[in-house]
């Protein structure tokens, strides 16, 4: 398995050499944060998930500081947060709403999910001044929902995560010994 993610991960040199980066060589270059292995694509994984939910371009910030802090691979945590693209983000922002009014106890109350403004003829700033009103609007349910969506998805993420190394590992054990078995006969 880990051939696999490591043909799409970038590796220790690219980063070691890029210019912008040279001021966190020293943070940035830390084996642990290079390093593939069971825990540290699980926590990776964990971490991306997390942090994937993040409104706005913070999100790949979001999980190198989380994969430096806990210290698992950099380059997967920042991958994984890809989950969260223009197809998904309004079905996870529309699942951590509705979660958010239901841990506050507002989910029968008559306020629903109000679709946000259509871009009109009004112009680009008054459709802006219409999006921050209606995101003003949503509040306290959505930034709720958000941090309890992702404290459900990272667990549950880095246990499918290890249960996939898991069976990838047994699967190829046992590719080995029927090997193994073969060359014998």
């Amino acid at each position: 398995m880990r051939k696999q993610l490591q043909k799409y991960l970038p590796d220790h040199q690219s980063i070691s050499t890029n210019r912008w980066l040279a001021p966190f060589a020293n943070t940035l270059l830390h084996p642990r944060l290079w390093h593939l292995n069971r825990r540290s694509a699980a926590g990776a994984v964990a971490s991306g998930l997390f942090c994937g939910l993040i409104p706005g371009p913070f999100q790949m910030l979001g999980a190198a500081i989380c994969a430096v802090i806990f210290r698992v691979n950099l380059p997967l945590a920042m991958f994984t947060t890809f989950y969260t693209n223009p197809l998904t983000i309004v079905p996870l922002y529309l699942v951590a709403f509705t979660l958010g009014k239901l841990s506050l106890g507002e989910l029968g109350s008559g306020n629903s999910f109000i679709a946000p403004p259509n871009y009109g003829d009004a112009g680009l700033l008054a459709w802006i001044a219409q999006l921050a009103d209606w995101m003003a609007g949503l509040g306290q349910p959505l930034a709720l929902g958000l941090v309890l969506l992702g404290a459900l998805l990272a667990p549950a993420g880095y246990l499918v995560m290890r249960l996939l190394w898991r069976f990838y590992l047994v699967r190829a054990w046992r590719r080995r010994a029927l090997a193994r078995e073969a060359h014998a006969a």
